[in-house]
């Protein structure tokens, strides 16, 4: 989604770790914008700025505009990013040139809406497998979400990639059978009556093996 966003950035002249180290000093930190079949360019940018667009509802399918001093002017998005594994926090950034005119490929958080009629009348459970599609369009009408009604949606039912509703030049590159959401039962199979079992007559069991020889004291007497 496009935003009318502005960033300025400034060329880094050297690269390194010691010069990077030196760009976060100053309150900036390394990063570096390419695509659009034009040369990488090393920048320094402010990480306030741009984890405000990293975080904000439409995160990196944001489009802004990157002023570079003495440079160029174009709209970019964030596509990657290096956090520092303490702290958290930025310490350089990737930034893609987008061409306006052609189409690209953005995954889209999906949510869904309303209270299944399974789980208020059935009893039943919702259960969200995915919450996102890949699609492509172009970059003006890239969508900050999709959602999908399941109000309607009962036991065994399910809503899938193909429901959400691509508009305008969107085309779902996602599988369409990929599930979103569906409902389950949470009833299980009844299990026979336990004093049905418990009056049954116990079946007759035959005897095996070797016949019982006649004890000693019997023996005697017949003699």
């Amino acid at each position: 989604m496009r935003k009318d966003i502005t960033i300025t950035a400034e060329v880094r002249t050297s690269r390194g770790k010691n010069e990077a180290r030196r760009t976060r000093v100053a309150g900036s930190i390394p990063a570096v914008v390419y695509g659009a079949f034009q040369d990488p360019v090393a920048i320094a940018v402010n990480p306030k700025e741009l984890n405000k667009i990293i975080r904000s509802a439409t995160g990196f399918n944001t489009i802004f505009t990157l002023a570079i001093t003495g440079g160029e002017t174009t709209p970019v998005m964030v596509v990657d990013q290096q956090l520092d594994p303490i702290r958290n926090s930025l310490l350089h950034a990737d930034l893609k040139r987008i061409d306006l005119t052609k189409r690209i490929r953005v995954t889209v958080p999906v949510s869904v809406s309303g209270e299944p009629a399974g789980v208020k009348v059935q009893g039943g459970l919702l259960e969200i497998i995915s919450r996102s599609v890949e699609i492509e369009c172009l970059p003006d009408e890239i969508p900050e979400s999709f959602v999908i009604n399941v109000t309607e949606l009962m036991i065994g039912q399910s809503r899938r990639a193909s429901d959400v509703g691509v508009t305008g030049s969107m085309k779902l590159v996602s599988d369409p059978q990929t599930v979103i959401a569906h409902i389950v039962s949470l009833r299980a199979e009844e299990a026979p009556a336990a004093d049905a079992v418990a009056g049954a007559p116990e079946p007759e069991v035959a005897k095996k093996g070797k016949k019982e020889e006649p004890a000693a004291d019997d023996k005697a007497k017949k003699k």
